[in-house]
């Protein structure tokens, strides 16, 4: 019997990993005026944000496998995966600590050799909003090629709500019309009718484990979004951002904004 390729003497760790090529991935632009090198802080710059893409690239991966194991009416399942993306929330807002180990001066240092790229272009950030149902901060023209391909599939495609409310439905609740069949590529908004049958079916503990398990996946979002303010807040305090983007001003415009709100609505009525 012959062995699988993966059981070959060279396949390694390392070549299992591409590591060789995913630690020349860092490419700093930065010059110091006085060594002719990169800028120190350039390096952990572009890691964390490299870093930041896979988790994003990894939540992606997560929600569409949750958005189809409850259009398939299995919620535990679900709920398993939504427990990884908690996790994995949490992990991206301990980065932030690491990046704010750099003082002002020290972004200062390399930030003007960044010209035109910001975080606000991160195809694959506005691709999350989009699959929890946050359609309405973008113009797709700003994204073109691959990106754009990616990002207009995502709006054309139903959300996590969506398939949350579907489930519902076929469990018996009595969801509305016009959200069952709402149109996808608008923002999730709320609906007073549906926030009474959620209350309504609140003592069942599965379904509301489930519920509460989305709001947890709500927070992370709003809570990365606000370390994410002050780090910026912290860096360039007022400063346009780079790529002509408003800083801190835009981002401090995304907080507390909900992306499941139905959720947040209804707990006046306990």
């Amino acid at each position: 019997m012959s062995l699988p390729p993966q059981a070959s003497d060279d396949f390694t760790y390392s070549s299992y990993l591409h590591v060789d090529e995913l630690l020349a991935l860092q490419h700093c632009v930065s010059v110091d005026d006085d060594t002719g090198l990169p800028e120190h802080d350039e390096t952990l710059f572009i890691i964390i944000h490299q870093v930041y893409e896979l988790w994003f690239k990894q939540v992606l991966h997560e929600i569409d496998f949750i958005i189809s194991q409850l259009n398939e009416s299995k919620a535990s399942s679900a709920q398993h995966h939504l427990k990884r993306v908690l996790k994995i929330m949490k992990t991206m807002v301990g980065q932030i600590d690491v990046l704010e180990t750099m003082t002002p001066a020290e972004f200062a240092s390399f930030r003007s050799f960044l010209a035109n790229a910001s975080g606000f272009q991160s195809a694959q950030f506005r691709e999350l909003e989009f699959a929890l149902g946050v359609k309405d901060r973008i113009d797709l023209t700003w994204f073109t090629g691959k990106e754009g391909e990616r990002l207009n599939a995502r709006y054309e495609q139903p959300t996590l709500w969506d398939a949350f409310v579907a489930l519902l439905d076929r469990d018996g609740f009595d969801v509305p019309h016009e959200v069952l069949h709402r149109d996808v590529r608008t923002t999730v908004t709320e609906n007073a009718e549906l926030q009474a049958t959620i209350l309504a079916r609140y003592a069942d503990e599965r379904f509301a484990s489930l519920c509460e398990m989305l709001t947890d996946l709500d927070e992370g979002l709003q809570e990365w979004r606000y370390r994410h303010v002050m780090m910026v807040r912290r860096t360039i305090g007022t400063k346009p951002g780079t790529g002509g983007s408003d800083g801190a001003s835009y981002l401090q415009n995304t907080l507390f904004r909900p992306v499941f709100p139905d959720l947040w609505a209804i707990r006046t009525e306990f």
